[in-house]
């Protein structure tokens, strides 16, 4: 069973609102069985709506439609909507009633223009939308279902779980479709692919494996689909288990996460403490950790020490080591490291050191040279990265490799 989404909304096309819904009714649909052929935007416009909907009926049965059911006159999915099926709008007494108390209710009064709300193709089996005056509309037409749902997503949410999904799955028979993620780190997409390629050649055609690539990191998806949910299971988890043993040295968890939380069960799990001490990151790194629920029990806390002088009075780095290494290198990192560590009294601390650019960059240390340092009470581990000239870029992939280090250096000290 396929299904299309359609968003409509100049708004979404200029990037004034990000579409959020379609990514949550991807996740819904996919949970009920239900497989996302292609999700389109279109602007304010009769035409451009109208070409939507058609070649939309081509590619997928289910055609799922948000946004411009409001009053103004801007709002024109339903009347299209009728053009489109060659039908008159009627008005629904249900829907109008609905419309009336929620103005009674706010003590506002009912005008012509929100009386219109009540309006829809006559073809339409209404939705009631128990959070607000549009209702959702529900087409059946040459073996195809059209819904059409309001933009906002609290209210598109509303329909989705309470009428849409629910009708869905009673008119059509779907197959179980199950997902199993593989993270790993440290190893890039294509190297990563050569290790695996006997096995992903080896897939049956119900399952399918992908690579989804994010800063030095690469999620490992396994895809299958069937009738039968535990057999589905056991044998997703059969080529799991074969990915796992390839490539075991770079696999951080076998399930969607994000590393940073990986990292936090880690500590948490071994009742570890962490402190970090940050240069050209800015406390990037501490606001991936602090962003997670549960980092207090084992992040203590950090320096942002972008100065030389606060690299001495805060993590006793030697002044002696900045002449004659420089702030961007092994030595100040490790010295950062160790000070964060004996200053912050953690079991672990992370130094990041380098520049972020674009400018600041020598011949011998050119922008993007970052040292990290992951320094425990039993061991140490530091890497140099010459990442490119990107700021933003640099930042984040700067901390994003110092949490593998570390986390390369919390399995080293466990073993």
């Amino acid at each position: 069973m396929l299904a299309e989404i359609i968003t409509i909304g100049d708004e979404i096309l200029i990037g004034q609102v990000v579409d959020t819904n379609s990514a949550w009714m991807g996740q819904k649909l996919n949970a009920a069985g239900v497989k996302i052929k292609q999700i389109t935007s279109v602007s304010d416009d009769r035409i451009h709506i109208l070409e939507a909907l058609h070649a939309a009926s081509k590619r997928a049965d289910i055609i799922l439609i948000t946004g411009g059911l409001g009053p103004t006159k801007d709002d024109i999915t339903k009347s299209t909507l009728a053009a489109y099926f060659n039908v008159e709008m009627k008005r629904d007494e249900a829907t109008l009633e609905h419309v009336k108390q929620i103005f009674a209710r706010n003590n506002a009064p009912m005008i012509a223009v929100n009386e219109k709300q009540a309006d829809v193709p006559e073809n339409c089996t209404v939705l009631l939308n128990k959070n607000g005056t549009a209702p959702g509309m529900w087409f059946e037409q040459d073996n195809k279902i059209y819904v059409s749902m309001p933009g906002v997503p609290f209210e598109m949410k509303y329909l989705m779980e309470e009428e849409v999904i629910p009708r869905i799955k009673e008119k059509f028979k779907l197959p179980f479709i199950f997902h199993q993620t593989i993270l790993t780190a440290g190893l890039g997409e294509s190297f990563l692919a050569k290790k695996i390629e006997n096995i992903e050649d080896s897939l049956p055609a119900h399952i399918k494996l992908a690579y989804l690539p994010k800063l030095g990191q690469v999620r490992l998806r396994l895809s299958a689909s069937g009738s039968d949910q535990d057999l589905l299971e056991k044998e997703v988890r059969v080529y799991t288990d074969k990915i796992v043993a390839s490539v075991k040295e770079y696999v951080v968890a076998e399930q969607d996460v994000l590393l940073e939380k990986v990292v936090i069960d880690f500590l948490d799990q071994n009742q570890l403490t962490l402190s970090t001490a940050e240069s050209c990151t800015g406390g990037y790194l501490a606001h991936l950790i602090t962003q997670l629920a549960g980092s207090s029990k084992v992040y203590m806390g950090g320096a942002v020490t972008y100065s030389n002088d606060l690299k001495i009075k805060l993590l006793n780095v030697s002044p002696d080591t900045l002449n004659k290494f420089g702030a961007v290198s092994e030595e100040t990192a490790k010295e950062m490291a160790a000070g964060a560590l004996a200053n912050f009294g953690t079991d672990y601390s992370i130094a990041i050191t380098g520049i972020a650019g674009p400018g600041g960059g020598t011949p011998e240390k050119p922008v993007g040279t970052v040292w990290i340092a992951v320094v425990s009470k039993t061991g140490i581990l530091s890497k140099k990265f010459v990442f490119g000239n990107k700021r933003v870029q640099n930042i984040e992939r700067s901390a994003i490799n110092a949490l593998i280090i570390l986390l390369n250096l919390l399995k080293q000290d466990q073993r």
